[in-house]
C-alpha cells in the first residue's frame, strides 16, 4: 500500500476537479466542494429532487451505472468519485446510459446534474490533497459505496487493496465530513461464504464456514470494517447485500459486464485455447472420453459440442436478481428512517433460479454440453482442466442455500417483488442482439424458476 500523499506534493493529488461534457475534453474546472453549474432550464426544485448532497463511487459499473440513474430520480445532483486516469467518466456515464435506453432529454442534464471527481479508493484521501478532501468531505450528505474488484479468482492482497482499503478509505471521508454524511455500503449476500444449505441471515456476519473465493472474504473484511466505524463513531450506516445481478438488457462493448458475462467469457476462452491446442498422447482420431466429435487430430473442432464434466448439484440453486431492481430496492431502503447503528439488508429475488437453468443457458452460448457430477472426474479432458483452475465460480453450482430478506419484503411491501427470472430474459442480457434463444433439438425445455423455500 502506498504511503499518504504530502498535502504539497502535487503527484497524486486533486486540488481541482474537471467537470466534463459528454461531448470531450473539460469545459470548466471547479474545486472538489463546488457545486456544478445550473444551465437554463427548471429550478431543481422542480425536479422533486432532494437537495442533499450525494456521492457515489463505482457510479460506472454494472450496478453503479443503474444507482446513478435511480439516485438522479431523487437527488438534484450528484458527485461521481471516478477512478483517477480511467477516462472521461462523464462521457462514459452519458454514453452507457444511452445504450441503456435513458431518454435524451435526461442525457442533455447530466453535465450540469453530475459533478466528477477523481480519486483514488486504494490511497489515504482517496489520492486528494488535504484541503480536497476536507471541502470533499464537508460537502456531503451521504456517501454510496458500490465501487469494488468482483474479480472471482482475484488473490485476496489485490482484492483487500480495493475492497477492504477503499471501503477503510471511503470510511475516513464520511468521517471527516461536518455534516456527518450517512454512509451506504454495497455488499455482497455472499459474505454468507461456503455455507452451502440452510438459511443466510442478515444479521449474521461470520466466517465460520470459509469461502469459496478471495472476492468474498474481501468482502466480509468491509463489512467488518463498516461494522468497527459505526461503533467508533456512534455513526448508524447501511449495508445492501446484493445477490448475482444480471439484466436483460442486450449486451454491448461499452456496457460493463455482469457476473454470467464473466463465467460466459471463461468457458468461451477454456474451450478456444482447448481447440486451439497441440494433440496429446491421448487424443483419439474416433472420439473421446468426454463424449465430444474431434477433429482431424483428436481434438475438438471449432463447431464441435464438447463435454465437460463439473461438480454441481443437480437440485442446486442460485439467486439471480435484475440489477435494475436491485438498485430500486437499494434507493428506496435508503430513504427508511436508520435504527442509529447497522442496518443489513438481503437484496435478493425471492425465487431461485435452478442450476440447471443456468446451465442450459451456458450450453447455448458457448457452447457445451455440461453434465454436473458428484465429484471430480479421475480422467479429465483438457477442456475440464482448464476449467478446473476456477473452482471459486465453478463452486456455486452446488449451493442450495437462500438468503432470508424477510425485513425488506416487510418494509417495502409490492416494491419488494420481482418478476421471476427466466432463460429469455437471461439470454436476452447475454447473447448479442441477434434473435431468440436457440434450443438443442435433443434437449428438453430448461425448468422454469422455483420458489426458493
Amino acid at each position: 500500500m502506498r504511503g499518504a500523499i504530502a498535502d504539497d506534493d502535487p503527484r497524486g493529488t486533486v486540488d481541482a476537479v474537471p467537470l466534463v461534457s459528454a461531448s470531450g475534453p473539460p469545459h470548466r474546472r471547479c474545486s472538489a466542494s463546488a457545486r456544478p453549474a445550473r444551465r437554463g432550464t427548471a429550478p431543481l426544485t422542480a425536479l422533486g429532487a432532494t437537495l442533499v448532497h450525494v456521492a457515489l463511487t463505482g457510479a460506472t459499473g454494472f450496478l453503479g451505472l443503474r444507482l446513478l440513474r435511480r439516485l438522479l430520480d431523487t437527488h438534484a445532483w450528484v458527485t461521481v468519485l471516478a477512478h483517477a486516469g480511467s477516462g472521461d467518466a462523464l462521457h462514459r456515464i452519458t454514453r452507457s446510459l444511452e445504450l441503456m435506453g435513458a431518454p435524451s432529454a435526461f442525457l442533455a442534464r447530466l453535465p450540469e446534474r453530475l459533478r466528477v471527481v477523481e480519486t483514488d479508493l486504494a490511497l489515504p484521501r482517496l489520492g486528494l490533497s488535504a484541503r480536497a478532501f476536507r471541502e470533499l468531505a464537508d460537502s456531503l450528505g451521504a456517501i454510496w459505496h458500490s465501487a469494488g474488484s468482483i474479480h472471482l479468482e482475484g488473490d485476496l492482497p489485490e482484492l483487500r487493496r480495493t475492497n477492504v482499503e477503499g471501503t477503510r478509505h471511503v470510511l475516513e471521508l464520511a468521517a471527516a465530513g461536518r455534516a456527518e454524511p450517512v454512509v451506504r455500503h454495497v455488499s455482497t449476500a455472499f459474505v454468507a461464504g461456503a455455507r452451502r444449505t440452510g438459511v443466510a441471515y442478515e444479521d449474521e456476519l461470520d466466517d465460520g464456514a470459509g469461502f469459496e473465493n478471495a472476492y468474498e472474504q474481501s468482502k466480509y473484511e468491509a463489512e467488518l470494517l463498516v461494522h468497527a466505524w459505526s461503533r467508533e463513531h456512534g455513526r448508524p450506516a447501511l449495508v445492501l447485500r446484493p445477490s448475482i445481478l444480471v439484466t436483460d438488457v442486450p449486451s454491448h462493448p461499452e456496457l460493463p459486464s455482469h457476473p454470467l458475462q464473466v463465467v460466459e467469457r471463461i468457458l468461451r476462452d477454456a474451450r478456444r485455447a482447448t481447440v486451439a491446442a497441440p494433440p496429446t498422447a491421448t487424443s483419439s482420431p474416433n472420439g473421446a472420453p468426454d463424449g465430444s466429435s474431434r477433429g482431424a487430430h483428436g481434438l475438438p473442432g471449432p463447431r464441435a459440442r464438447p463435454r465437460v464434466r463439473t461438480v454441481g448439484h443437480p437440485h442446486g440453486r442460485l439467486n439471480l436478481l435484475p440489477v435494475e431492481h436491485a438498485a430500486d430496492v437499494m434507493v428506496r431502503l435508503s430513504e427508511l428512517p436508520s435504527s442509529h447503528g447497522v442496518d443489513t439488508y438481503h437484496v435478493v429475488h425471492d425465487r431461485d433460479v435452478p442450476v440447471p437453468t443456468v446451465v442450459a443457458l451456458l450450453e447455448r452460448l458457448v457452447p457445451l454440453s455440461i453434465d454436473l457430477v458428484d465429484a471430480k472426474p479421475e480422467d479429465p479432458s483438457a477442456l475440464e482442466t482448464m476449467i478446473d483452475f476456477y473452482p471459486g465460480i465453478t463452486a456455486y453450482l452446488t449451493h442450495r442455500r437462500r438468503f432470508d430478506d424477510t425485513r425488506v419484503r416487510t418494509l417495502l411491501g409490492p416494491a419488494a417483488v420481482c418478476a421471476p427470472v427466466g432463460l429469455d430474459g437471461l439470454w436476452s442480457g447475454l447473447a448479442p442482439r441477434s434473435g431468440a434463444l436457440p434450443r438443442p433439438p435433443d434437449s428438453p425445455p430448461a425448468p422454469a424458476p422455483t420458489p426458493c423455500a
